[in-house]
């Protein structure tokens, strides 16, 4: 068992979330036994996206999400660095830099793995380059990366 479990507040949505999630990231990932209320209304909703363990939980208004906490997601090609980012932000916002504000307000980095490696190369001028190139994008494009990295 997980021993730290991120738990997701949320106002009436949390089952309807756990399910979008699930339908995103797909492999190894499901929403567990749904604790519901009296009225049947979900309360809490265990859910796992590629074998990390979440908790959402319909607790009211008083809470919400904010920039400060996201999720990152590491993609290992441009095809799924497209799927996330488009999935993610169906209905929410998209912003700079790989980030993007779902619509539960959820925030998350949609994060290519050879941005980071291109980003702490050794050659200043390299990583400086790949930096300025990724602070003009919105969703993460690869091929640009490797362009201004290559000095092209």
């Amino acid at each position: 068992m997980q021993t730290i479990r991120p738990f997701l507040w949320f106002d009436g949505k949390a089952e309807e979330a756990a399910t979008f999630y699930v339908s995103v990231f797909g492999q190894d990932s499901s929403v567990g036994d749904v604790s519901r209320s009296d009225d049947g209304s979900a309360r809490g909703v265990p859910f796992t996206l590629r074998g990390q363990e979440f908790l959402a939980f319909n607790g009211g208004p008083m809470f919400t999400f904010n920039p400060a906490v996201s999720f990152f997601v590491r993609c290992e090609s441009q095809a799924e660095v497209d799927h996330f980012w488009e999935k993610l932000s169906e209905g929410g916002e998209k912003s700079r830099c790989g980030w993007l504000t779902d619509k539960y307000g959820l925030s998350w980095q949609v994060i290519p793995t050879a941005l980071p490696e291109m980003l702490d190369d050794e050659d200043e001028e390299k990583s400086d380059r790949v930096m300025q190139a990724m602070l003009q994008m919105t969703k993460i494009d690869i091929a640009a990366l490797k362009r201004a990295y290559d000095g092209a």
